[in-house]
């Protein structure tokens, strides 16, 4: 018989003190081929990524998301954002994300692999879903990033609502964006490690 976890409710994780989050002098923009080959370079050092994508919301019943416009890829030292206007770096996070032997791993991410075949023309490889593991180990079905961090760290990680819904086809991205996108990606990171999955 399996073991049901609890997970800590809504107003639980609120009492406990803030995930330490990436600041902004450790999360880089990436808008240009240049910048993403650089950016390769220092995630093939690591084996595993934290790795999120946002797309513009859409409100409208019937219109399809044109999404993703950013991907976020991390290390546990700093966190990528990469805008993908510029067909030339879109085509370096394609292959960042085809590449076989580099784990990426991130919550709820059915949707986002669909969304990046159909926008990249590319097969995410080794793609893990968090939510699976703590569904293995005895959780609810979705564990969500909120809910891994209060279990595993006794911390409450902090998402804006406002960045959330917030345009992320803007040719320029807000500081609170940056720090939303890169921190999905970097809390996905410390959870993979918190696991003891690597």
């Amino acid at each position: 018989m399996h073991v049901q976890h609890p997970t800590p409710s809504k107003e639980q994780i609120a009492l406990l003190p803030e995930f330490s989050r990436l600041g902004l002098d450790r999360i880089v923009l990436v808008s240009t081929v240049a910048q993403a080959q650089t950016a390769r370079i220092a995630l093939c050092a690591s084996k595993v990524w934290g790795f999120d994508t946002e797309s513009k919301p859409t409100f409208v019943k019937e219109q399809v998301s044109d999404g993703p416009h950013i991907v976020q890829l991390s290390t546990l030292e700093r966190a990528w954002v990469f805008q993908l206007f510029d067909p030339d770096c879109a085509a370096v996070v394609a292959q960042l994300l085809a590449m076989p032997g580099f784990i990426k791993a991130g919550f709820g991410l059915g949707d986002d692999r669909k969304r990046i075949q159909s926008k990249l023309g590319v097969q995410a490889a080794d793609v893990l879903d968090l939510n699976t593991v703590f569904r293995e180990r005895g959780y609810r079905k979705d564990m969500g990033v909120k809910g891994a961090v209060a279990v595993l760290f006794d911390q409450r990680f902090i998402k804006s609502k406002k960045a959330a819904t917030s345009n992320w086809a803007a040719p320029r991205l807000s500081d609170g964006q940056l720090v939303y996108a890169a921190n999905d990606a970097y809390a996905a990171m410390r959870v993979f490690g918190a696991l003891g999955l690597s």
